[in-house]
């Protein structure tokens, strides 16, 4: 058992909150029953280690069968060295390592995706973490994340992503035109979420082709060189009093429309 707080072993799980460490190392934290079940069961393979304490793994026994069924041994630690390793201040007593396993955008658009979310400039965790999680609800094909774009093994975006984040391809750092000519190679239509844009109502047909939805900073949007580079812009109508959507609302609506459209009109034209 991990009793010493200020092991090298213990502070160097510890150092993963910090974006420097993360990308000095290539590895992240995920802290919680349900991340340490998802990356279990779909990515295995990226688990380095895995921490628990006995009174946390008594109430989830099904993680020690997981893990042990893949190889991977839980060390226990006492509550005092948890609390250290989680970046939550109130830690459900699981922690583990894992490896970042960014996708490239190359290997996103050869696949012939037919639903993508792209992220310019998302700042908020939980936003982004939000979106992952609606764009994998939705069947999304990939989420694609430019260099403005928060660090999606942030620990506050792995706990908003509530597994997602194993669940389906993610590009990371990428630029956004790069992104979009890759799109548009593979026949995909770029369109972004503004509220300048035109009636989404009466653009909802074309939805049902390949679409990569592009969205942008949660305050200011998205700028003019992004538009520019989108096919059409649409806005989501506002029948209340609400003076807007937050982001990741109004992605979860437009993912999700998407996904209706495409499955209702199962013939897709390029």
């Amino acid at each position: 058992m991990l009793e010493n707080p200020r092991s090298p072993r213990v502070r160097a799980v510890a150092k993963l909150t910090k974006r420097s460490a993360r990308e000095e190392t290539g590895l992240f934290l995920l802290e919680g029953p349900q991340a340490a079940r998802e990356v279990l069961a779909h990515r295995p393979d990226t688990v380095v280690e895995m921490f628990a304490t006995p009174t946390a793994l008594e109430r989830h026994p099904e993680l020690k069968d997981a893990a042990r069924e893949v190889g991977i041994e839980v060390v226990f630690t006492t509550e005092a060295v948890l609390d250290v390793m989680a970046d939550t201040v109130t830690p459900q007593g699981i922690v583990a390592v894992a490896r970042q396993t960014p996708t490239s955008v190359r290997d996103i658009f050869a696949a012939s995706p037919r639903l993508v979310a792209i992220c310019e400039e998302v700042r908020d965790p939980g936003n982004l973490g939000t979106i992952i999680r609606a764009a994998d609800a939705a069947g999304a094909d990939a989420v694609i994340l430019t260099g403005r774009t928060v660090d999606p093994y942030n620990p506050k975006v792995v706990r908003a992503t509530t597994g997602s984040l194993f669940h389906l391809p993610i590009a990371v750092g990428v630029d956004l035109a790069a992104a979009v000519e890759r799109a548009h190679a593979a026949g995909v239509r770029v369109v972004a979420a503004d509220v300048g844009g035109g009636d989404f109502l009466a653009a909802r047909a074309l939805l049902a082709e390949p679409t990569a939805w592009l969205f942008g900073n949660e305050a200011r949007g998205l700028d003019d060189a992004a538009l520019a580079l989108a096919d059409l812009s649409l806005r989501l109508p506002i029948y209340g009093s609400a003076e807007s959507l937050n982001l990741a609302t109004a992605a979860s609506v437009c993912l999700y429309e998407t996904a209706f459209a495409q499955r209702s009109n199962p013939v897709t034209v390029r």
